[in-house]
């Protein structure tokens, strides 16, 4: 895994972990958040090539749609 990858998954993580407590959810294990934080960061990167977006401001949406769920 590259470095950028491995800033981007930090970032998410502290974003997950950021809306979780904001939430007043229980923040889950640290497997669990990396797990979530990989995905976004996929999710984010096929948003970002289809629409031409920066990254890190799709991340931040996708953590903000948590709360909507």
């Amino acid at each position: 895994m590259g470095f950028i990858r491995q800033q981007e998954e930090k970032v998410a993580i502290r974003l997950l972990t950021w809306r979780y407590k904001k939430m007043n959810i229980t923040v889950p294990p640290k497997p669990e958040l990396e797990r979530q934080a990989s995905n976004l960061v996929d999710d984010a990167h096929k948003i970002a090539r289809e629409r031409g977006r920066n990254v890190i401001s799709i991340m931040k949406d996708l953590v903000d749609d948590l709360k909507r769920k």
